[in-house]
């Protein structure tokens, strides 16, 4: 059934393929890039939105797992270039299929450490908490001279995919765009599953969850260590995209960030981190290079959605939202 949100989706699934397919015909790479920009920006603040938008955890710690996948891209790439070994004789590899199961491991086994502790609070104190662990690993990376410390580490060639050109920008934002409807799919799996309808009862009410059988605990747990999967893949898009990464992928503004995606594109949407990602690239695109203020009129945009709009852009176009 084609709905009025659903075909909002389409139009924004649609508009974010036709804007590199027209730059690549115009000869313009850099559209090509910021389309890019916004799909792996809008694939990690899916995985936010798994645990903001459904389960309503609050969490200003998910640039710790972005900057995670970022830095397993990096690393395993430089190791890869140099030869030198980096674990058990491995000495890195260029095939990104390889790097972005590493980065969603090792960043769902850091979202189950950082899950296992922070769950057992609530609110402002489970807000504190996240913050804490991501500053944590922030100065960890910033005081770790080895890969660039404060500087970064650069990665000298974009890694590889199978039968495909990655240093092509088409053909990279293709392979980001396939994955950000992926996580988009599996995010609507789960919000339309048995899982998710028990996330979002958690959230309700936690009392009458328990009273069913349900361990609340366990569901918040389960959905927080899903979501830092998903923006760990994110984080490794985004250091090839760069063939950069930094600490600055793991600073709490990384995790502000992602928050303002949502509730620019609408809390708990579908689509609505690719609405708010692609809001938000092209605030920064066109009034970046007017004012190095451009974000002060980004606040006011995000006060009046906060106001008068708390559906977001999705909420706008598409109306309420019909899911639970």
């Amino acid at each position: 059934m084609l709905t009025r949100e659903n075909l909002v989706n389409l139009i924004l699934a649609l508009g974010l393929l036709a804007v590199p397919l027209a730059a690549n015909a115009l000869g313009q790479p850099f559209y090509i890039t910021l389309a890019t920009r916004v799909a792996i920006l809008a694939l990690a603040a899916t995985g936010l939105n798994l645990a903001l938008g459904v389960g309503g955890l609050v969490s200003f710690g998910h640039a710790a797992f972005f900057g995670i996948g970022g830095y397993v891209a990096g690393i395993v790439a430089a190791h890869n270039f140099s030869g030198d070994p980096l674990l058990f004789g491995f000495s890195g590899t260029n095939q990104m299929w390889i790097i972005w199961i590493v980065a969603v491991a090792l960043a769902g086994l850091v979202g189950l450490a950082i899950g296992v502790i922070s769950l057992r609070t609530s609110g402002v104190y489970f807000i504190m908490i996240t913050l804490a662990f991501a500053q944590m690993v922030y100065y960890f990376a910033v005081s770790w001279p080895a890969y660039g410390g404060e500087d970064g580490l650069s990665i000298l060639v974009r890694n590889q995919f199978p039968g495909v050109m990655t240093m092509v920008p088409l053909n990279y934002f293709l392979i980001c765009y396939i994955i950000l409807l992926l996580g988009i799919a599996l995010f609507a799996i789960l919000r339309a599953s048995r899982f998710g309808a028990a996330l979002q009862a958690a959230r309700q009410n936690e009392v009458r969850v328990a009273t069913v059988g349900i361990q609340p605990y366990r569901i918040r747990l389960t959905g927080f260590v899903l979501s830092a999967m998903i923006t760990g893949l994110a984080g490794a898009l985004f250091a090839d995209l760069n063939r950069f990464v930094s600490p600055s992928m793991l600073s709490w503004h990384m995790s502000g960030e992602l928050i303002v995606l949502i509730i620019l594109g609408g809390t708990g949407r579908l689509f609505g981190p690719l609405a708010g990602a692609a809001l938000y690239v092209a605030f920064e695109y066109a009034l970046g290079g007017v004012t190095e203020r451009w974000q002060f009129f980004l606040g006011l945009i995000l006060l009046l959605v906060v106001l008068f709009a708390r559906g977001g852009l999705l909420g706008v176009l598409a109306g309420k939202a019909r899911h639970g």
